[in-house]
């Protein structure tokens, strides 16, 4: 898939593509969302063979910040993501390929809070920086042309760098009668919907769904009436993107996590952030995002 942006499988549907009632149900790859920040991408940069690391600005079309050596990471960066990119250009490991991950911390610790959710491991870490990789990139001649596919396999360390790899092994059991029969109701609800067709009409809507959910304010029946009034787009598109919301919930009932990192936000136990499944149908992310969109605005409302 190209670089692009992942949706909420709920968000998509306000354009009228239904594509999602199928991958809901559809086998895939499935893997785990890790909270880390700053994003970290590093390997081979293929124009010029030589080993780089950067944020996710090597893939910017005109700002391209894209570090072969500490000179110019001190050129392009400054601060913590500074001092992160050092760690990695020392201790990541020389590659053919390009990966993305988020960067968790500097060992030394058992305990991380990158972002939002805090993660604590079972003893304290003894490689000097700790990564969550998630995707790999296929790129001939330009960074700025990489195509994006979700990372199955750890990248491979060698005994001269330090760095643990985290990446927590998923499985999802879709193949239910009740999941396939909400999809099927889905798909009926839309034979109703006079879908927007204008680009900046549903990234308003997007907008203004995603004000209600940062902002912890239930989607009701009184609120979908308003931001359809408010866009003149048609109710049944938002409700049914409040059906497809809920089916998407549904899916954590399905989803198993085999690892030993234990996740918090606030003092209570959490799930991870989420997870990505990628099928023929389409990627798209999995997210609580009551759960976790709400506490992750006012985490960093709460740290200006």
């Amino acid at each position: 898939m190209p670089n692009t942006h992942i949706e909420h499988p709920e968000d998509s549907i306000l354009s009228g593509d239904l594509r999602v009632l199928r991958w809901f149900t559809e086998d895939g790859n499935i893997s785990v969302k890790i909270d880390g920040s700053p994003a970290i991408v590093w390997g081979r940069n293929p124009a010029n063979k030589k080993f780089f690391v950067g944020t996710k600005s090597v893939f910017n079309k005109k700002l391209i910040k894209i570090n072969h050596s500490h000179k110019e990471i001190d050129k392009n960066h400054t601060g913590f993501v500074a001092e992160v990119l050092h760690a990695c250009f020392d201790n990541l490991p020389h590659t053919g390929n390009i990966y993305q991950g988020d960067f968790i911390g500097f060992g030394g610790d058992y305990i991380y809070r990158p972002n939002t959710i805090t993660y604590k491991f079972n003893e304290i870490v003894k490689d000097k920086i700790i990564v969550a990789p998630h995707t790999l990139y296929h790129a001939k001649k330009d960074l700025r042309d990489a195509v994006a596919i979700p990372l199955q396999y750890l990248p491979r360390t060698s005994k001269k760098r330090s760095v643990l790899f985290i990446k927590p092994v998923a499985e999802i059991h879709n193949d239910n009668d009740y999941l396939k029969l909400q999809c099927d109701f889905a798909k009926q609800m839309s034979t109703l919907c006079e879908f927007p067709t204008e680009n900046k009409v549903i990234n308003r809507v997007k907008k203004h769904l995603n004000a209600c959910i940062r902002e912890g304010v239930e989607v009701n029946e009184l609120i979908q009436e308003a931001i359809a009034i408010d866009n003149n787009v048609d109710i049944n598109v938002i409700r049914l993107w409040k059906l497809v919301e809920t089916i998407k919930l549904q899916m954590f009932t399905y989803i198993l996590v085999e690892d030993s990192i234990g996740c918090e936000i606030a003092g209570h136990d959490v799930d991870h952030e989420g997870y990505v499944l990628e099928n023929k149908f389409g990627t798209f992310k999995i997210v609580d995002r009551e759960v976790f969109s709400y506490h992750n605005f006012n985490i960093s409302k709460n740290r200006k």
